[in-house]
């Protein structure tokens, strides 16, 4: 089972959209530094995680949430800790809210 996983930085407001088959070792790799293009964020907390199948559907989803599309979707469904009311589950793949 593959994982697509957004995580966020409140220090810098920044996210990263991943995928990975061990959510606990990626994200500790991301807050270790241990990721290029996430070091200088840390550190990062997981906002939303949604699980498929198979790495092709997974790979789909990722791309999609980093165009322009995915960021809006982003914008409109991933709310901020503390909200009350939950995004709607997409079509594609569960979808996990970590709180």
């Amino acid at each position: 089972m593959y994982k697509v996983y957004v995580i966020y930085s409140s220090s810098f407001e920044r996210y990263y959209v991943g995928i990975t088959d061990n959510i606990e070792v990626r994200i500790k790799q991301h807050n270790s530094g241990k990721t290029k293009s996430t070091k200088a964020y840390v550190p990062w907390e997981v906002i939303l995680t949604e699980d498929y199948e198979n790495r092709l559907a997974a790979r789909e989803r990722e791309k999609y949430l980093k165009s322009a599309a995915g960021r809006r979707w982003r914008k409109l469904n991933i709310r901020p800790r503390g909200a009350i009311e939950y995004p709607p589950v997409p079509e594609r793949g569960r979808v996990v809210v970590i709180e």
